[in-house]
């Protein structure tokens, strides 16, 4: 059985560090150069001429990168050069695979730890911290993680009975052929993982990266690259979604899908590999994570100072657009009067603005149609008399897309922003009376259509397993005094059910098991050369 890995150490990038100096000069250089990203089919660098610009979201006047668009012909042929490729790369052998993504895993944490983090906080709009936890350990971990979960698959999923004269085994063969893996931006490393996952286990895959990552999704698949992955195993197509997935469903080898996006689109996604399945190979694997609305419920008998940070870091880190950011809280009088003023007070400090400033919390939401789309929100919000903004609501998309940490309090517990996804720093608190505590868990439960994370805050036991059972299904990841936010691969595998996903659980084995289709085989050593059975034997 392989050594267990460890969880990636976060460096703090402290004042006077070598850490802070090598990732201040990085930034310094990608500010200064503009990068031109072609398509990534057979391994070759493909330029269509057809480009679309990527820019700093908090400084939208700057441009990263010219980004070259996959058309029709580069899609067919990434298609076709996975499948191509799936042979040899099976035969590579499981071990040879990973080992390949354990060199990526030691190049992100030392060669290119510092490009890749610069390259997220300019890209995406992120802390050095936020890039750290995220574009290095979490995708040094699921890299290194899948790696011993893969190896361990081959001991584990072996038959436990084989009677004497036969033996009994099983081979863990991938699915026949490839992923098309559509990845999020606003975690760099699960756009990573989404193709490197099913690879690992012997799938080829199509990369389709969002819109607002291209720059820092290239530079990765620059690294797995160098790292020593043969052409065509991951082909990497900037462009159109609804075309990538279109040319993929209509070829005969379309696998599976591994999704990070809005339910909507997975739904229609869903919908369509259905109608396409009568010109398939075999049912594809979908699986996909789409969303939430994530909780906070509170007791009165809570730690109210615990409660307020986690309120705090859970809605506001990375601007609240994270899948799990907490976005609805339900507490209860007695503690709201002992935290609104110190939490107003406390998001009033909060300070935003460009990611090279070090000292910012937060910096800007990612794009323009993210900038309508939460300050819509806020903006009904205003004019709604049961909901009160209480701190923030303001926005300012001159130089970058900037909106301020807001706090809703609301007297209906169904307002749109109590029970919709926003995907920005909105925070919608519904203020209960305190002996209600069981109804609010009901309503809690049935208030939204997604099940991604929560958490619940109390200092009695017998409290917290109340909401634990209440609460079984409404959350696939959920936490006891801690915000609903920071999972960490191999320790809280990540997903939800509902309509946020079909909770395959990324950084744990139940996700790389969905890309694999074992064979039983089973070798006779007797030697039986009579059809006849004895009960036939009259005699």
């Amino acid at each position: 059985m392989s050594s267990h890995p460890i969880n990636e150490p976060i460096l703090d990038y402290e004042a006077g560090s070598e850490h802070k100096s090598n990732l201040k000069k990085e930034l310094n250089k990608q500010l200064n150069e503009v990068l031109e990203i072609p398509c990534i089919v057979n391994g070759k660098k493909v330029y269509t001429n057809n480009t679309v610009i990527q820019v700093v979201p908090h400084n939208h006047k700057h441009t990263l990168a010219n980004v070259h668009l996959a058309g029709k012909k580069e899609i067919e042929e990434a298609c076709k050069s996975a499948i191509k490729a799936q042979t040899d790369w099976i035969n590579m052998g499981m071990e040879n695979r990973a080992q390949i993504f354990e060199r990526c895993a030691d190049l992100l944490a030392n060669k290119w730890r510092m490009r890749i983090n610069a390259a997220t906080m300019l890209n995406q709009s992120k802390t050095v911290f936020q890039a750290e936890v995220d574009a290095a350990c979490e995708l040094i971990d699921f890299w290194r993680f899948n790696a011993h979960y893969a190896r361990e698959f081959h001991e584990q999923l072996q038959p436990l009975v084989s009677p004497e004269g036969t033996i009994n085994t099983t081979e863990i063969r991938p699915l026949e052929g490839f992923v098309l893996a559509i990845t999020p931006f606003n975690f760099t490393s699960i756009a990573a993982n989404l193709p490197s996952a099913p690879a690992l286990v012997g799938c080829t895959a199509i990369w389709k990266p969002s819109r607002n990552s291209y720059y820092s999704n290239y530079l990765l698949m620059q690294l797995m690259m160098e790292a020593g992955l043969p052409d065509g195993v991951i082909n990497f197509l900037p462009g159109s979604g609804s075309e990538i997935t279109e040319t993929a469903l209509a070829n005969p080898d379309f696998a599976g899908i591994h999704f990070t996006g809005s339910t909507s689109v997975f739904q229609g996604i869903w919908q369509r590999i259905a109608k396409a399945l009568p010109s398939l190979k075999g049912y594809p694997r979908i699986v996909g994570e789409t969303g939430g609305k994530d909780f906070v419920v509170a007791h009165p008998d809570c730690d109210q100072k615990g409660l307020t940070v986690a309120l705090l870091r859970g809605a506001f880190e990375y601007q609240g657009q994270k899948c799990s950011a907490a976005s609805r809280a339900y507490i209860p009088t007695s503690v709201w009067n002992g935290i609104e003023e110190k939490i107003i007070l406390e998001t009033n400090k909060i300070k935003m603005g460009d990611c090279n400033d070090f000292t910012n919390f937060m910096t800007s939401v990612i794009d323009e149609r993210a900038f309508n789309k939460i300050t819509g929100y806020i903006e009904r919000a205003k004019n709604d008399s049961k909901c009160n903004i209480i701190v923030g609501g303001g926005s300012d998309n001159s130089k970058g897309w900037f909106i301020e940490p807001t706090i809703i309090v609301t007297t209906n517990p169904k307002s749109e922003t109590m029970v919709e996804e926003i995907f920005g720093p909105v925070l919608t608190v519904y203020v209960y009376q305190d002996d209600y505590f069981e109804d609010i868990l009901d309503m809690c439960d049935k208030a939204s259509p997604y099940a991604l994370t929560g958490s619940i805050f109390s200092s009695n036991e017998e409290n917290i397993q109340k909401a634990y059972n209440k609460l079984r299904f409404t959350a696939g990841n959920f936490y006891i005094n801690d915000k609903p936010t920071g999972a960490v691969v191999a320790q809280q595998p990540f997903g939800g059910a509902r309509a946020s996903g079909t909770n395959d659980k990324a950084g744990g084995p139940l996700n790389l098991l969905r890309w694999i289709s074992p064979r039983s085989v089973k070798r006779n050593n007797l030697k039986i050369h009579d059809w006849t059975y004895p009960f036939m034997d009259e005699s």
